[in-house]
């Protein structure tokens, strides 16, 4: 089988490898900063969270909108003498540091927020229009470990841990690079014994795994130039390094099988491997039509890899192929020949299904019907618990917040009451909103204290000039200029969880605020952590359905144009979807219902899995799904196109595609176990499904249930072709 341009790229080989090679080497330095380049959590779009903090930035004083909390362990609280010079001196060199904008602590004996017997802290506000708030995290980290050797002798017990929004985000970016450096360290070494074992040979071996290494610095590379212009969010980095070691590698085996089965030839793979790409690329694509961030940085990174897999298999494998031509034989480290007939124990498996087809169907489809059921109990939604790696710094200190019965101060809710024009706060009807949205926050067993303008107790609003006769700094952070819009901050309770704040955030948001004011074009808008997480849902929720639309009809249309078949497209759909639900019901009996949870490092069943999940899970497995499929049904059809009989062309096609299809699942199933091993439970949770829809998928699926249909189907498989 040839496809265009193969001549052209046999006779330029040395510039095509150059190329690409070059071509690396230019995206290298980019690939290399991806961990500095990409964000933990770019904007989401225009989310109500997203306008609330845009607003504090721009029309209020407010030195918090970035922030981060020094937590003080081993030290006298507050109202000691000791414990309150160690906070003087702390307050004084970080607020030299630069990128800080103010430092607040405790302040007196009625600050009852700051004063705590297990743990103080001081939370510091960071200048975002000027620095990015995660790299001055690292700027404040050097400033307090060169103050605790300073201070032991005073102090010996002295722990300084930096937590809040930006070290978490800071920690998150660096934690995240890491886990993909451990994988590719524990998936690369698996990966070369499988293709020895696939091949061989070492030169045969070594080919698939440089293109799928091309495929991940390339992708990489253009990830961070994609992100100048869409904002991406770590999920990339790990996304492009699992599907693109995955892709780069399956298409590059494919086509060096190929190669060496016809050398002769000179045949390739390389129709094979432009028609499942496009397949994956449908998965991908569909997913591009929602803006959250992470399902975004899953499409583009997805995409990025896809194309660069398929690019690189039909142009630089060739390419070298050609450069090393018999050669590719050379070095046997496992003794074999390699010749037409050394697929005989799939041939005599093939045989044995296309004998008894219902047999085989009743017997496989069972068990993946079963598994695929337990699907069903998926429940997406915000997992209740701890999400964070234990071993990172800010996560240890917000379990010092947790203990102190202060970490609310990161869950901070930020309430904004907007009058229109002609109507401000210090008005009666303002004054009663306001009022009334403090008494509405206070009353909820989620809220612990609520902060704002001092003299909210009073029943009639302030003067102007009562306003203007006090520091600036006391007003201006929870009052705009022009006293049309105010700021309350609601600081929950220690026993208010993540999914109970999202639930806050939701109820607030249905408040009508003209019930509150009187006032037409009143308006409420919530922010802060909890109310990010609500428009994460929202964003997510509801989703998943038109994205699996989106991937079924691009791909029946993709397998359609391919084959020329009505029977292949809508087989492959539901065999896909199989695959999907193997990977679902693994979620359920692994993660929710904690059967062998102890392998993956957690340490109780999880209620909920991740909104995105399911659908990142969804447009993955049914591209990967694809792939096995087009490898399996292109060589059917090649015996079919030369006139062989139905049971013949399926009994060489499972021949030829059983050992390329189990190589390639083999190492799809190391990268994705190497990502479910990893600290992230995200990636843990996305590694797993993907190692059980793979592995689902390569054994019973294309083994056995897709090779008894084609059977069962016989000529009806091509039509209305020939």
């Amino acid at each position: 089988m040839r496809f265009d341009g193969v001549t052209w790229m046999v006779r330029q080989r040395g510039w095509v490898a150059a190329g690409w090679v070059g071509a690396g080497l230019v995206l290298l330095p980019r690939a290399a900063q991806v961990e500095r380049l990409l964000a933990v959590a770019p904007p989401a779009g225009p989310s109500e969270a997203a306008l609330v903090d845009a607003t504090l930035a721009t029309r209020f004083e407010s030195p918090y909108v970035n922030y981060a909390v020094l937590v003080i362990g081993g030290a006298p609280p507050p109202t000691d003498p000791a414990g309150r010079a160690l906070l003087d001196t702390l307050r004084a060199r970080i607020a030299l540091v630069p990128g800080v904008l103010r430092v607040r602590s405790w302040e007196g004996p009625a600050d009852t927020l700051f004063s705590s017997a297990r743990a103080g802290f001081l939370v510091v506000g960071l200048d975002g229009a000027r620095h990015v708030p995660e790299d001055v995290v690292p700027l404040l980290r050097a400033t307090t470990e060169a103050l605790v050797p300073r201070l032991a002798n005073t102090y010996p017990a002295l722990t300084l841990r930096w937590t809040g929004r930006a070290a978490l985000n800071a920690d998150l970016r660096h934690a995240s690079s890491a886990d993909v450096s451990a994988a590719e360290r524990r998936a690369l070494p698996i990966t070369l014994v499988l293709l020895i074992l696939a091949f061989g040979t070492v030169t045969a071996a070594i080919v698939p795994l440089v293109s799928g290494a091309l495929v991940i610095v390339i992708a990489l590379g253009l990830a961070t130039i994609v992100s100048l212009r869409w904002p991406l969010a770590t999920l990339v980095q790990s996304f492009i390094t699992m599907i693109g070691l995955g892709l780069g590698i399956d298409y590059a085996l494919l086509v060096v099988s190929r190669f060496r089965e016809s050398l002769a030839t000179g045949r390739s793979g390389g129709r094979t491997v432009l028609l499942s790409g496009a397949a994956v690329a449908v998965g991908f694509a569909s997913l591009l039509t929602v803006t959250h961030p992470e399902l975004r940085a899953a499409a583009v990174g997805g995409l990025l890899a896809t194309v660069a897999a398929v690019a690189l298999s039909v142009s630089f494998v060739p390419a070298v192929l050609a450069a090393l031509g018999g050669s590719i034989n050379r070095g046997w480290l496992i003794r074999r020949r390699w010749a037409p007939d050394s697929s005989a124990r799939w041939r005599a498996w093939a045989a044995r299904v296309t004998r008894r087809p219902v047999v085989v169907l009743f017997l496989t489809g069972v068990p993946v019907v079963l598994l695929a059921w337990q699907a069903r109990r998926l429940h997406p939604g915000l997992p209740r618990g701890e999400w964070l790696p234990a071993r990172l710094e800010s996560s240890v200190a917000l379990h010092d917040l947790q203990a102190a019965g202060r970490s609310g101060v990161v869950q901070t809710i930020n309430v904004l009451v907007s009058l229109p024009p002609g109507h401000g706060v210090l008005t009666r009807e303002g004054w009663t909103t306001l009022r009334g949205v403090r008494a509405r926050l206070l009353e909820d067993r989620r809220v612990a204290a609520v902060y704002s303008l001092g003299s909210l107790d009073r029943d009639r609003p302030p003067s102007h000039l009562a306003l203007f006769t006090t520091p600036r700094a006391a007003w201006r952070p929870f009052l705009t200029e022009d006293f049309r819009v105010a700021l309350l901050e609601a600081v929950p309770t220690e026993a208010a969880d993540a999914v109970e704040l999202v639930g806050l955030v939701e109820q607030l948001r249905a408040l009508d605020p003209m019930q509150l004011s009187g006032v037409p074009g009143t308006r409420l808008l919530v922010g802060g952590l909890p109310a990010s997480r609500a428009d994460y849902l929202h964003a997510v929720n509801g989703q998943f359905a038109r994205v699996a639309t989106l991937v079924l009809l691009g791909t029946l249309v993709a397998l359609f144009l391919g084959f020329r078949s009505v029977m292949v497209p809508l087989k492959a759909v539901v065999l896909n979807l199989l695959a999907v639900g193997a990977g679902f019901g693994a979620l359920v009996l692994i993660f929710q219902d904690g059967h062998g949870l102890g392998l993956f490092g957690v340490a109780e069943p999880i209620d909920q899995v991740f909104p995105v999940l399911p659908t990142i899970v969804f447009c993955t497995v049914f591209g990967l799904s694809m792939d096995y499929e087009v490898f399996l049904v292109a060589r059917v059809a090649e015996g079919a196109r030369r006139g062989e009989a139905p049971v013949r062309a399926i009994t060489e096609g499972l021949a030829h595609a059983g050992p390329v299809i189990t190589s390639a699942a083999a190492i799809m199933i190391a990268v994705f176990g190497a990502f479910a091993l990893g600290d992230f439970l995200l990636i843990k949770m996305l590694g797993v499904a993907l190692a059980v829809a793979v592995f689902t998928d390569a054994t019973l699926v294309r083994g056995a249930i897709a090779p008894a249909l084609l059977t069962l189907a016989g000529r009806w498989n091509w039509w209305p072709g020939r």
